[in-house]
């Protein structure tokens, strides 16, 4: 059975930080992050390959940064200067059968969430 085991989250005022983490054994060659507001589809925010290839939607540009720990197949999402229009439902999400190279598209293993809200 597929875990993918998600921390951090919370609340936090604009400009504040938070910190996601998650742990995929077995499944960590491609691992990302997909948020999703209460109006809003979901959409990628940030994902890396196993090719060490990082794709970031334009809206956390400059202020997410995702990275990936292969050794403990765990990846973490950075949030800086936190908006309230990041206020979303944030899950992990990985890739089965593998891939070397993910697209936002190509995810098909989702964690339970985490709810960040940032209050302005």
């Amino acid at each position: 059975q597929v875990q993918l085991v998600e921390s951090g989250g919370g609340s936090v005022q604009a400009g504040g930080s938070l910190k996601l983490s998650c742990v995929a054994p077995g499944y960590s060659r491609c691992m990302a992050r997909f948020r999703q507001a209460p109006v809003n589809q979901r959409e990628g925010a940030a994902g890396v390959d196993s090719a060490g290839r990082i794709t970031y939607a334009d809206s956390v540009k400059g202020r997410f940064t995702i990275s990936k720990d292969n050794a403990k197949n765990t990846m973490s999402l950075q949030m800086n200067s936190l908006k309230p229009e990041d206020t979303a439902m944030y899950c992990c999400a990985a890739r089965w059968p593998f891939r070397n190279l993910c697209f936002f598209e190509d995810y098909n293993l989702w964690g339970q969430g985490t709810q960040v809200t940032v209050s302005s």
